[in-house]
């Protein structure tokens, strides 16, 4: 499996323009960029989207979908047909290949802005999240952080056991 190039993290507030354009923080995009220009924007919960580069992000979905491809086939998810469905459902939505415009700029498709829900002149979070970059609705930002900070010394130490 691919991995990311660098460990991303930072934290950036940015502004959503009028054409849904995105200005990313260079800190950020260079890493992303590393393995080449086509980057996958994903959703990944409410207020919540994250971006990934292509050659990290679709190893790892076309590997999922291909087990779950072959074990159809296989006639063994014959009585977990609505799993099969639902999962099919998301996978239609969740993910789109996007690519950076002049000066690093993401123009956020429709039907992702909504996920994200920040309308044009708004402000967002842009978070570096390790292995990709996240952009956050503030609240849900805030939302996040508050909830998880709490287990951030567990989570490093299990991390660096």
């Amino acid at each position: 499996m691919a991995v990311a190039a660098d460990f991303l993290i930072g934290e950036f507030v940015r502004t959503l323009d009028e054409r849904h354009r995105l200005a990313l923080p260079p800190e950020l995009v260079g890493p992303l960029l590393a393995s080449g220009t086509k980057l996958v924007l994903a959703k990944e919960r409410a207020g919540c989207l994250s971006l990934w580069s292509a050659a990290v992000w679709k190893p790892r979905v076309d590997a999922a979908v291909d087990v779950v491809r072959s074990k159809l086939q296989a006639g063994l998810l014959a009585q977990r047909m609505g799993q099969v469905q639902e999962l099919g459902r998301l996978l239609s939505t969740r993910q789109q290949t996007v690519s950076l415009a002049g000066r690093s700029r993401l123009v956020v498709p429709e039907g992702f802005r909504e996920f994200l829900g920040v309308e044009p002149g708004g402000s967002l979070m842009v978070v570096g999240a390790a292995v990709c970059v996240e952009l956050w609705q503030p609240a849900a930002w805030t939302a996040y952080v508050t909830s998880e900070m709490p287990g951030f010394r567990q989570r490093i130490d299990e991390l660096t056991a």
